[in-house]
């Protein structure tokens, strides 16, 4: 029998396959991305059963089947909550929840071998389960990557005091009060932020509330926010945005 695993974590895939080996099968290939079991999946036979992770380092499982006919058996490895794999496993491969239970494996394992040798149907409908799968919230930019001369810099937006467009550029503010210039216009980054802690104040501002000191009554019934280190211009909430603020705020 052929067994191959696919997951990113690697002291995790190596922990997987002396489990399985304990049961007396032997797993021939571990990979542990995307892309890497795309280039495997084409060059080679598929292989009987495939103990494949959900989220991997460079994307979702799932990306594999859409550039791949996968001809093998799944067992999912996976951290979803037990209502999603509950509607899982009405299905007939197998799941397995992290972290994995020896007990539960070797039922998986049983639950398939079973099956191979009644040569049941073991294919899933893919699309049906990505959509189950699918993250319940959308996931939002944790860091970005900003270019320093020749290098590449990695801030996390938990560092990120705000940003703000000037001269036709985007640029990010540390709390440590330097700009970085990035490609990612304000109207997408209004997008790609957690809007409840981010709030796009006017066409130049994006900021967070946990950057956000004191909030001064301005002219025209704007309001006036003063950050902990910008001090470059005037951050003001638009007069038409006021009230969305406010209520952001609260």
């Amino acid at each position: 029998m052929n067994i191959i695993i696919i997951e990113d974590e690697k002291p995790a895939a190596r922990l997987l396959q002396r489990k399985v080996e304990q049961l007396g099968l032997t797993v021939n290939t571990l990979l542990h991305s995307v892309e890497a079991s795309i280039v495997w999946l084409s060059e080679h036979p598929h292989p009987d059963l495939i103990f494949l992770d959900i989220q991997l380092s460079d994307g979702l499982s799932f990306e594999i089947f859409e550039k791949i006919k996968i001809q093998s058996a799944i067992i999912f490895t996976t951290a979803y909550d037990e209502y999603a794999l509950r509607a899982f496993k009405l299905n007939s491969i197998d799941y397995l929840l992290k972290p994995i239970d020896e007990d539960e494996l070797k039922a998986a394992v049983h639950k398939f071998q079973m099956q191979l040798a009644k040569k049941e149907p073991l294919s899933l409908n893919f699309v049906q389960i990505r959509s189950m799968f699918a993250p319940s919230e959308k996931v939002y930019k944790s860091r970005f990557t900003v270019k320093i001369g020749l290098q590449l810099k990695i801030i996390n937006v938990d560092d990120i005091e705000c940003f703000f467009s000037e001269n036709k550029g985007t640029y990010l503010h540390t709390y440590d009060n330097r700009d970085y210039l990035i490609d990612t216009p304000l109207e997408i980054l209004e997008n790609e932020l957690c809007p409840k802690n981010w709030y796009r104040i006017s066409r130049k501002f994006i900021v967070p509330l946990a950057s956000v000191k004191e909030i001064v009554v301005y002219s025209n019934s704007r309001l006036k926010i003063i950050l902990p280190t910008y001090k470059a211009d005037e951050v003001i909430v638009s007069r038409e945005k006021v009230s969305d603020f406010k209520n952001w705020i609260a």
